[in-house]
């Protein structure tokens, strides 16, 4: 049974015009993956968002082989096949409504660390933010991070060359399917960061890295990261619509600031300005507006009050990661969610903890 909804789960993803909201609306109707492709077409028009059209294709679908092909290929070449349910699946993405219904990965890292940090930029960079990334992500080795990027040119690549030499995790995030790499030529790094970090899509197999992929794969990148790094771009390019979208899904957004007037920095100045990103010159930058600290080992002070059970308990989860979003935190806690803000209430009046903005609460001592 298990089998058949990953298989139907896959195969439902290779409709064309069924993207994630429309495929999680279907499963929920129908009750299941596999229930969706035994429904007549009069009742998946009946579903939220799908008409006449949508409904004739879920219903026309026969491309069997090629959902066979994919699963074959996973098999044989250790890809895992994430759905949007399991536990390994990137929970922070998981909280976005267009989060997609399942993702590929072929590597060896844990895509929920308590620390993931994505760096964009430009592909035509000066020399100057090339060497910025390479000295920010070396920084970064103190803070246990996962360095996420997306495989392009210029700083993206450069990002996962850096992470890899001084063995930080690293995850390329593609706009097409894991039998193919590209660029080609990088194809030597993505086989370096497989054994610390590796490759992430939501494409299958056979997908080319068209146009039309590349800003739909920037929403994975921000919203798998608890903070966005723009280090160089114009104020159009694909860099830019991932800090876009990193800040609206109230995750933390950081530019580089650059020469006044310079068109390669327009990006950065321009999101600094509308108050979208904070100015960050370093990763100890970083650490203070995060309230990280170096390394995964702190312990918690002597406290001057007494706390609940149920606040220790909480507490413990602020020392794993000092930032947490309500949802998530409810999950791991296993809190209910009146019971939960009740007892965070208790934690910010008491000093510990603060809120800030898109349900998150950070640890502030």
């Amino acid at each position: 049974m298990e089998d058949d909804e990953l298989y139907y789960t896959v195969a439902l993803t290779m409709i064309p015009e069924i993207g994630p909201v429309l495929a999680r609306n279907l499963i929920a109707y129908a009750g299941g993956s596999k229930n969706v492709f035994t429904l007549p077409k009069g009742k998946l028009e009946k579903v939220p968002g799908i008409g006449p059209s949508i409904a004739e294709r879920v219903a026309a679908f026969n491309d069997f082989k090629r959902v066979e092909r994919q699963l074959k290929y996973a098999g044989k070449n250790k890809v895992r096949i994430l759905r949007y349910h399991e536990a390994e699946y990137p929970q922070r993405l998981k909280r976005n409504h267009d989060a997609p219904l399942l993702l590929y990965f072929k590597g060896n890292t844990n895509l929920n660390t308590s620390r993931i940090v994505s760096l964009v930029g430009t592909r035509n960079c000066s020399e100057e933010s090339l060497y910025f990334t390479d000295r920010f992500v070396e920084e970064l080795k103190l803070l246990d991070c996962l360095v996420v990027s997306g495989l392009a040119y210029g700083i993206d690549i450069r990002a996962h060359r850096a992470a890899v030499k001084h063995s930080i995790p690293t995850v390329a995030v593609v706009a097409h399917g894991l039998d193919s790499v590209y660029p080609s030529i990088h194809r030597k790094t993505v086989e370096e960061m497989y054994s610390n970090g590796g490759m992430l899509t939501e494409y299958p197999i056979a997908t080319r890295p068209d146009r039309e992929n590349f800003p739909t794969r920037n929403r994975i990148v921000a919203g798998m990261s608890d903070a966005t790094i723009l280090i160089e771009s114009p104020f159009k390019g694909g860099a830019m619509i991932t800090a876009q979208l990193a800040h609206s899904y109230n995750r933390d957004v950081f530019a580089v600031p650059g020469m006044p007037g310079d068109p390669k920095i327009e990006g950065n100045h321009f999101l600094i300005k509308t108050n979208k990103a904070a100015l960050i010159e370093s990763a100890r930058d970083l650490m203070e507006y995060m309230n990280w600290k170096m390394g995964a080992g702190s312990t918690q002070a002597q406290l001057p009050f007494e706390l609940s059970n149920q606040e220790k308990n909480l507490m413990n989860y602020f020392i794993q990661k000092s930032i947490w979003h309500i949802d998530d935190l409810a999950i791991d806690a296993r809190i209910s969610s009146g019971n939960l803000s009740l007892t965070l209430l208790e934690l910010e009046i008491k000093g510990l903890i603060r809120t800030l903005p898109g349900k998150r609460f950070q640890k502030i001592r």
